[in-house]
């Protein structure tokens, strides 16, 4: 009777010891994957004529980060919500149009899905004194009231400037400052009504660009074409012009532009500028700003909508509307645990699909540092 008693014993006090072994690694495992960041990667999938193709599953796809197949642990489809930074830029030549851009902005959130959350950003002039200046507003916080965002679009005032770096910045740092609920895990987007040249910012691009890429947001921008107004506005006297670079444009200008050029005479005070130089600096802030939009767009996977005037805006945000509505949406826990701040490239491949059928996808993060 005892040897059975002790038996017993013995085979209890197993059984116990290997369910907490088994216990202690399962939280260990756990643990580490907690710690291990889970890369998101948003993806619209078009036919050959450019539709977009839903209801596809997690089996249609295969992903590589440098060139090294990834397991995908998670997969969302185009029904899954969104979370949407939506930037009004109210300075320049949109002043004019301010109802113009609040009426455009209501109805791309009119066309968001139920469970879609929005959070509106524009710019406003603060006064210090005797000092006017521009700085980020954001009106609301992430939300799927719409009676909170429409109060929040009559919020939406002029700027005398444009802080359009400082702003995104602020989107980053606020709006997506935590990180997204499950269900909106790589389904963030940043979409902005802009020409995208910034006036007033202390901040960069390259900032603006590292901060992007770390969040993971895919990037809309519907690009404003104003710079036909703005060059009518440099034009003529100094002293009668109703529009001059800023201090902050005219540095961004030679520092981008003629970085290395010791013997190119630089000329920081608008007054002293000829016309013919005017229009040169114009020309290349705007081309600078187109660069800096496609760039976003393409590295986080989003897209650029050009529009000639503030009348074609609705439709833009028809469209961007629609491509939020296509987006599937993927994330892996990166094969490679090296905590090393390096850049790393991420391609998608398609399986089973027909021939032509295209992908577009985040292109890329930078791994987190110790």
């Amino acid at each position: 009777m005892k040897f059975k008693i002790l038996l017993f014993l013995l085979i209890l006090s197993f059984l116990i010891s290997a369910d907490l072994t088994a216990q202690v690694k399962n939280d260990t495992e756990e643990i580490l994957r907690v710690e291990t960041q889970v890369v998101d990667v948003p993806i619209v999938v078009n036919d050959k004529t450019g539709k977009p193709l839903l209801n596809l599953k997690q089996n249609n796809f295969i992903v590589y980060e440098d060139g090294a197949r990834q397991d995908i642990s998670d997969f969302s489809t185009t029904n899954a919500p969104f979370e949407v930074a939506l930037l009004l830029d109210t300075s320049g030549s949109t002043r004019a149009d301010l109802q113009l851009i609040q009426r455009a902005a209501a109805g791309f959130i009119a066309s968001l899905r139920p469970g879609d959350r929005v959070s509106i950003v524009a710019f406003k002039t603060e006064i210090d004194g005797t000092r006017r200046f521009s700085a980020p507003a954001i009106l609301s916080g992430l939300t799927d009231n719409r009676t909170a965002l429409t109060l929040a679009l009559e919020k939406v005032s002029t700027s005398s400037g444009t802080p359009y770096y400082d702003t995104l910045l602020q989107v980053m740092a606020k709006v997506f400052s935590e990180k997204p609920k499950d269900e909106f895990r790589g389904r963030r987007a940043l979409v902005a009504l802009t020409d995208g040249v910034d006036s007033t910012s202390v901040s960069d691009f390259d900032e603006v660009k590292e901060d992007i890429q770390r969040a993971g947001i895919v990037c809309y921008f519907i690009n404003v074409d104003t710079s036909e107004f703005f060059e009518s506005q440099i034009q003529g006297d100094c002293e009668t012009v109703l529009a001059k670079f800023s201090a902050a444009q005219i540095r961004r200008y030679y520092r981008v532009f003629f970085p290395k050029k010791a013997d190119v005479e630089k000329v920081y005070d608008f007054c002293q500028l000829g016309e013919f130089e005017r229009m040169a600096i114009s020309k290349r802030l705007y081309e600078l700003a187109d660069l800096e939009m496609n760039t976003l767009a393409k590295q986080s996977g989003g897209k650029v909508f050009p529009v000639s005037d503030l009348t074609e805006a609705r439709n833009a945000f028809k469209n961007v509307s629609n491509e939020i509505g296509t987006k599937y949406s993927l994330g892996y826990y990166s094969s490679n645990e090296k905590r090393d701040g390096t850049y790393r490239k991420i391609r998608v491949e398609l399986k089973g699909l027909a021939p032509g059928t295209s992908v577009r996808a985040r292109e890329g993060y930078t791994a987190p540092v110790n």
